[in-house]
């Protein structure tokens, strides 16, 4: 990982801090590109550290229903890859410092063409992708290009990943280590924090990039005990799923959406800076 790149000076900041990070994860286009663009631009100031944006996609076989349905309302409303991306350069008019993540499949990267989506990406402001069904055996058609404009490649590492392959996935991983803290689909069951400093330090043992939990993160007090166990806690589903109770029967954005995800997101931050502030004083 680079320290001059954003995910690096973040993480390096966040050291400084002594504390773990949030990212926070949402649907681009979720429930439509307006109140999306709202959310994801507030982000930042309501304390996510760094940002996942989800490229919606029609079968999201990693996720579970709360992602699933956000995708679902981003394609009804007629959100696009191109959109997506559009939406990260707006973002960086105003924002040049936080670290943005594409989260996605390989299908729309690879109908969209992976050179002009690396080069679009790269000039629009991304930082980094995670494409979760593309393993390192087979993500070189788009790492290469990636790299050449200076985009990482984050991969998930599993309770399930043994020692022998970990050091087959971290020799292509950039930015962060995702580490799935559960099997199984995302927004689910919820990990032990014991259970995942273990596996996080065996990590540790085989990169020296930073790590991050996610899976099954739903509250402050997870989130923080998490960051705790890691350099980062990732909370996705719960986040969307404040979406989701602030949408109608059709799908459409209720009054006062943003205000509720973005209070959310604001009380996680607090759960994780409370929690490094408190280590710190220790």
């Amino acid at each position: 990982m680079s320290t001059g790149s954003r995910i690096g000076r973040r993480f390096e900041a966040l050291k400084r801090e002594g504390r773990g990070g949030l990212v926070t994860f949402v649907t681009a286009g979720d429930p439509d590109r307006r109140t999306s663009m709202e959310v994801f631009r507030g982000l930042p100031a309501a304390g996510a550290d760094v940002i996942e944006l989800g490229i919606p996609f029609s079968d999201p076989m990693a996720d579970g229903p709360a992602i699933q349905a956000a995708s679902q309302r981003a394609l009804k409303a007629g959100h696009t890859l191109a959109a997506t991306l559009a939406m990260v350069a707006e973002f960086r008019r105003d924002d040049a410092d936080t670290p943005v993540i594409l989260m996605g499949y390989y299908n729309p990267i690879y109908v969209y063409g992976v050179e002009r989506f690396v080069s679009d990406a790269a000039t629009a402001g991304v930082d980094a992708l995670i494409v979760v069904d593309l393993p390192p055996e087979e993500c070189d058609e788009l790492l290469g290009p990636a790299a050449a404009v200076g985009i990482d490649l984050i991969f998930l590492v599993a309770p399930t990943t043994k020692d022998d392959r970990l050091p087959v996935v971290l020799a292509k991983a950039g930015g962060f280590v995702y580490y799935v803290s559960i099997t199984g689909i995302t927004g689910t069951a919820s990990a032990v924090v014991t259970d995942v400093a273990a596996a996080v330090e065996r990590i540790r043992r085989h990169t020296q990039i930073p790590v991050a939990v996610g899976f099954g993160i739903k509250t402050p007090e997870q989130a923080a005990e998490m960051a705790g166990a890691a350099d980062a806690a990732v909370v996705g589903s719960a986040v969307v799923a404040k979406v989701a109770e602030n949408v109608d029967e059709t799908g459409a954005a209720l009054p006062g959406l943003v205000e509720a995800v973005l209070s959310f997101v604001g009380e996680l931050a607090d759960g994780v800076r409370g929690a490094g502030a408190k280590g710190a004083a220790q």
